[in-house]
């Protein structure tokens, strides 16, 4: 480790033409762009009316249980830089072809997931928070394991911070409770999901 970061300071400290690589800047300056456009388009993206509408009821839900608008701020802000990080990755095509297996194996726990929680507000009696909880972690796991490579410690607290929450059972017992405040944003939750499902991005 350190004999390569020795050869790397070398090289950018080394006189004359051999330090200048003109392939490399250009690489650079190509996914400098590339970035900046894939993390516009994943912004659009989550800044649809119908994902706006999810995450703002998601607040409002996260805001109502932990009594703490920055703590409900924070979550919010995470998942959109999760999303944004892992877009940018995918958009890149940085995933080797076990973690694009790993990618259809979490598109597919977040439909369940997505599709149970709906199913669980429009069926009445058939709310079971251990079994969305277990999905919710699942979804966790999969991205864990996704960005494994990709992504820092910070990034990962992030993941548990943002699924921890969402799949704690004392949240969705609250979430999905006969208080009315709940009702209302759980409602607008699952319009909005359902929504994405029939256009087919959950």
């Amino acid at each position: 480790m350190d004999s390569d970061s020795g050869e790397l300071s070398e090289g950018e400290l080394s006189p004359g033409h051999e330090s200048f690589n003109s392939k490399s800047l250009a690489l650079q300056a190509q996914k400098k762009i590339l970035s900046k456009m894939a993390t516009m388009a994943v912004a659009n993206l989550l800044t649809d009316d119908t994902s706006s509408e999810i995450l703002d009821e998601l607040y409002r839900a996260s805001r109502e249980y932990t009594k703490s608008k920055k703590e409900a701020h924070k979550i919010v802000k995470d998942i959109i830089k999760i999303a944004l990080k892992i877009g940018i990755l995918y958009r890149n095509q940085q995933f080797s072809a076990d973690e694009m297996e790993t990618v259809e194996r979490f598109k597919k726990k977040m439909n369940q997931a997505a599709m149970t929680a709906v199913s669980f507000y429009e069926v009445d009696y058939t709310f079971d928070r251990n079994i969305l909880s277990e999905l919710l972690l699942e979804c966790r796991d999969l991205l864990h394991e996704l960005v494994e490579q990709h992504l820092t410690t910070r990034s990962h607290g992030r993941i548990d911070h943002v699924f921890n929450h969402f799949a704690n059972v004392d949240f969705l017992t609250e979430l999905y409770g006969s208080s009315d405040d709940y009702r209302l944003y759980l409602r607008k939750i699952c319009h909005g999901i359902n929504k994405l499902l029939d256009e087919g991005v959950l």
